[in-house]
């Protein structure tokens, strides 16, 4: 059962008719596009500003995130300079350790042989005056 018993197909169709008709005939009413209309021209004047703002604001971006890049490579070279600049400090530092060990062992080195030829040269000579008859019995 209905609730509305006086609406029946043919008055729905004709009011959804007239409706459909009712939206066309605003649609159609509205101005054609005049390029030449003030209100036309101002909407199309905002519109250019906004994107005008909008490119400016991009570009100003771009130019401050360049920076920021630039900025940040520049200090990461800094860094990566001081990093190598103290290898190469740390390496020469070993290296002049390595060369004052090498002349340290090379002197004790020195050192040791003088001692062994001292010690060859007094068993020669003690086995000289051994071979000798005349200072043996002197």
């Amino acid at each position: 059962m209905s609730f509305f018993s006086s609406n029946n197909f043919q008055d729905r169709q004709a009011a959804a008719a007239q409706a459909k008709k009712a939206m066309a005939e605003k649609f159609l009413s509205r101005p054609k596009y005049d390029p030449n209309d003030p209100t036309v021209r101002e909407r199309e004047a905002k519109r250019l500003a906004i994107l005008e703002a909008r490119e400016l604001r991009d570009a100003e971006r771009l130019k401050r995130k360049a920076e920021a890049e630039a900025a940040e490579a520049a200090r990461l070279a800094a860094v990566e300079a001081a990093r190598v600049e103290a290898l190469r400090q740390d390496e020469l530092a070993r290296q002049a350790a390595e060369a004052v060990q090498r002349a340290e062992e090379e002197k004790i080195e020195f050192e040791r042989k003088l001692d062994r030829d001292a010690r060859y040269a007094a068993r020669k000579e003690r086995k000289k005056k051994a071979k000798n008859p005349f200072e043996r019995f002197g």
